[in-house]
C-alpha cells in the first residue's frame, strides 16, 4: 500500500510540475499564449479535483518521505537515493513561497496571480527570486526523473526506449525555461511603457505592504517548521534505534563465515548495507526489482511467508521456496544467508525468466556441433580473414538453431552447444534438435557457396545430438551468466559429436533421442558405440548428410510413453 500510494502521489506531482514546464514553453509563442494555456491549467489544477489530488499527493509525498527515514536501519543509501531524498527535503522549502506569492494571495486578497504577475516579480522586481524559482523546477523535474527512471527501468519497453525519455526529460524543461525567459522580455518592454504598466498593476490587486509581511510570517514559520520536523524525525529515528538495540540482536551469517548482528526488526538488507556488505538492490530496498534476492539456508523456517508484493515479485522470476527477498525479510532469529547476484547486477536481472532459470532437473536435447579440420584452415590464413569466415558461421548456426526454437548455449572455440526442450515439452526438444541439424547442414551448404572464392575446400561440421535428464539454469559469472546445462546428458552429446569422425557420419543421433521425439531413424545405420564415463554402450543412428532429414513437425499431445521411459532411464 506504501508503495503504491508514493507511486500515485509522485505520479501526480509530476504531471503538475510537466503541465508547468509545458505551459511556460508557451512563453515562446506569446505572453496571451502563455495566458491561454495557464487558464487551462487553472482549470484542471484549481477545481476542486485537481485542488484535491494536488494537495492530497503533496502531503502524501511528504509524509511519506518523513516516514521514509524514520523507518531506515542505516542510511547509507545508492547516490541516486541520497540525491533524490536530499532534493525532496529542499522542494518545500523553495516551494513554499511560490505557493504563498501565488495561490494563497489570489484566495486571501484577490490578487490576480497571472503570467504577468509572477514574471514581473520574478524578472523584474526579484529577479534573484526568480533563479531560485527557475531552480525549483529543475530540482522538482530531476527528483521526479530519477523516480520515474528507476520505476521504469525494470520494465523492458522502457529500456528499449530509454533514449528518447531522456530527449523528453531534457527538452521539456529546456523549452520552459526558455519560455519564461521571452516571457522576462516581454515584460521589459511593457514596463518601458509607464502608462501600460500603471494600468497592469491595478488590474493585478497586488497585495499591501502589510499583506505582504504577513506572507512572509508565514513563509518563514513554515520553512522553521519544515526544518524542526526533519530534525524531529531523526531524533525520533534515533530512539526507536536505541530502543530495538535494546531488546537484543539477531546475527545474520553469510558467505564465507561473516557473521553481523542486527536489531530485530532490520532486514537483510538493512544489514549489508550497515555493515558495508556489498549488496545488489536495484531499486532501492522497495520490493520491486528482485536484484537482492537471497538464498536462505539455516533459520528459514522462522521467517514469515512472503507478504503479497513480495510472492508476486518472487513468482515474476520463478524463485524456489528458499529464495526471499532481503529487502523484505525481517528474522527475529539467526538465519544464513547467500546474495544471488552480484552488487553490480543490472536492471535486467529483475526481468521476468522461466522458473528453470534458477535451476531444475529437467529432460532436454543438447546437440554440439564442431568444424572439422578448421585449426589447419586457421593456420594458413591471416587473423582477419579467420575471425571473417567464424563469424559468418556462427552467424549461420546461431540462425539455424534460432529457427528451430533452440537456445543457443555457448560457441566453444568453432565449435557449438545448444540446447532443446527447455522450455514445453521434452518430445518436442528432441524433434527441435533434429530439425536444427537439418539447418544447419542447409546453411552450412550455402556459406560454402557463398565464401567458394575464399575457401580451398567446403566447410565440414560434426553434429552429435542426445536427450536426457540435465540440470539446467543460469550459471556464471556476472554479464558472464547465462542459461546453461550440465550433466551426464551435456557430455554424451559432446562425446557423439567427436564419434562423427570414426563413424564418418555428419551428425550422430543417440536412439534415446529418436525414441524421445518418437522419430523414425531405422533407415540410417546404427552402431553400439562405448562412451567414455559410461559402462553401457550407447546404441546411435549415423546419418550421413542431416540436409536430407525431413522437416519434423512438433507433437500435439501429452507427454508420451517414450517420454517416461527416457526420463527413467537417464
Amino acid at each position: 500500500m506504501i508503495k503504491r500510494l508514493r507511486l500515485g502521489s509522485g505520479l501526480v506531482l509530476f504531471a503538475y510540475v510537466a503541465l508547468h514546464f509545458l505551459n511556460h514553453a508557451l512563453g515562446l509563442v506569446s505572453l496571451p499564449a502563455a495566458e491561454g494555456g495557464r487558464d487551462v491549467f487553472l482549470f484542471v489544477w484549481r477545481g476542486w479535483i485537481g485542488s484535491t489530488a494536488l494537495y492530497g499527493a503533496f502531503a502524501i509525498h511528504i509524509g511519506l518521505a518523513f516516514w521514509s527515514i524514520f523507518r531506515r536501519r542505516t542510511l547509507r543509501m545508492h547516490a541516486w537515493e541520497w540525491t533524490q531524498l536530499l532534493m525532496g527535503l529542499v522542494i518545500p522549502l523553495l516551494l513554499i513561497e511560490h505557493v504563498v506569492g501565488t495561490r494563497l494571495v489570489h484566495e486571501l486578497f484577490g490578487t490576480v496571480d497571472s503570467y504577468a504577475y509572477v514574471t514581473l516579480a520574478l524578472w523584474v522586481w526579484s529577479p534573484d527570486k526568480g533563479i531560485v524559482q527557475s531552480a525549483l523546477l529543475l530540482i522538482a523535474w530531476v527528483h521526479g526523473c530519477i523516480g520515474l527512471h528507476y520505476w521504469l527501468r525494470l520494465r523492458r519497453w522502457y529500456l528499449e526506449r530509454a533514449p528518447w525519455f531522456l530527449v523528453a526529460a531534457v527538452l521539456v524543461p529546456v523549452l520552459g525555461l526558455l519560455g519564461f525567459n521571452q516571457l522576462g522580455h516581454a515584460i521589459e518592454i511593457m514596463v518601458s511603457n509607464q502608462l501600460l504598466m500603471r494600468d497592469t498593476i491595478a488590474a493585478l490587486r497586488l497585495p499591501s505592504a502589510a499583506q505582504a509581511a504577513e506572507m512572509y510570517r508565514l513563509i518563514d514559520g513554515f520553512r522553521l517548521g519544515f526544518l524542526a520536523l526533519i530534525v524531529l524525525t531523526l531524533a525520533a529515528r534515533a530512539l526507536r534505534l536505541l530502543a530495538e538495540r535494546a531488546r537484543g540482536l539477531v546475527r545474520i551469517t553469510y558467505p564465507g563465515g561473516r557473521t553481523v548482528a542486527v536489531p530485530p526488526g532490520s532486514t537483510v538488507l538493512d544489514a549489508s548495507r550497515f555493515n558495508g556488505i556489498p549488496h545488489a538492490s536495484v531499486c532501492g530496498g522497495r520490493g520491486r526489482c528482485s536484484t537482492c534476492r537471497v538464498r536462505v539456508g539455516r533459520g528459514a523456517e522462522h521467517l514469515p511467508p512472503p507478504a503479497p508484493d513480495e510472492l508476486r515479485v518472487l513468482q515474476r522470476i520463478g524463485a524456489p521456496p528458499q529464495v526471499r527477498l532481503a529487502c523484505q525479510i525481517k528474522p527475529a532469529k539467526p538465519i544464513d544467508v547467500i546474495p544471488l547476484l552480484p552488487p553490480t547486477a543490472t536492471p535486467r536481472e529483475a526481468f521476468a525468466r522461466p522458473r528453470h532459470a534458477q535451476g531444475s532437473d529437467k529432460v532436454i536435447a543438447v546437440l554440439f556441433a564442431d568444424l572439422r579440420s578448421f585449426t589447419q584452415f586457421a593456420e594458413k590464413r591471416l587473423p582477419y580473414d579467420v575471425v571473417f569466415v567464424l563469424n559468418r558461421y556462427f552467424n549461420a548456426m546461431g540462425m539455424a538453431i534460432a529457427d528451430a526454437g533452440g537456445h543457443l548455449d555457448k560457441f566453444i572455440g568453432d565449435g557449438v552447444m545448444a540446447l532443446f526442450g527447455t522450455e514445453g515439452e521434452p518430445e518436442n526438444g528432441a524433434r527441435a534438435a533434429l530439425n536444427a541439424a537439418r539447418n544447419m547442414a542447409l546453411k552450412l551448404q550455402e556459406l560454402n557457396e557463398t565464401l567458394k572464392s575464399e575457401l580451398e575446400a567446403p566447410l565440414r561440421i560434426g553434429i552429435g545430438i542426445h536427450a536426457g535428464h540435465a540440470i539446467i539454469g543460469e550459471m556464471g559469472y556476472e554479464r558472464a551468466t547465462t542459461l546453461t546445462a550440465i550433466g551426464d546428458t551435456v557430455n554424451t552429446a559432446s562425446r557423439l559429436e567427436s564419434m562423427t569422425k570414426e563413424v564418418k557420419a555428419q551428425l550422430v543421433v543417440s536412439e534415446a533421442t529418436a525414441a524421445l521425439g518418437a522419430i523414425d531413424l531405422s533407415a540410417y545405420a546404427r552402431h553400439d558405440l562405448a562412451i567414455r564415463g559410461r559402462v553401457e554402450t550407447l546404441a546411435v543412428r549415423a546419418i550421413p548428410d542431416a540436409a536430407a532429414l525431413p522437416t519434423l513437425e512438433p507433437l500435439k499431445k501429452d507427454k508420451t510413453s517414450a517420454t517416461k521411459e527416457i526420463a527413467a532411464a537417464s
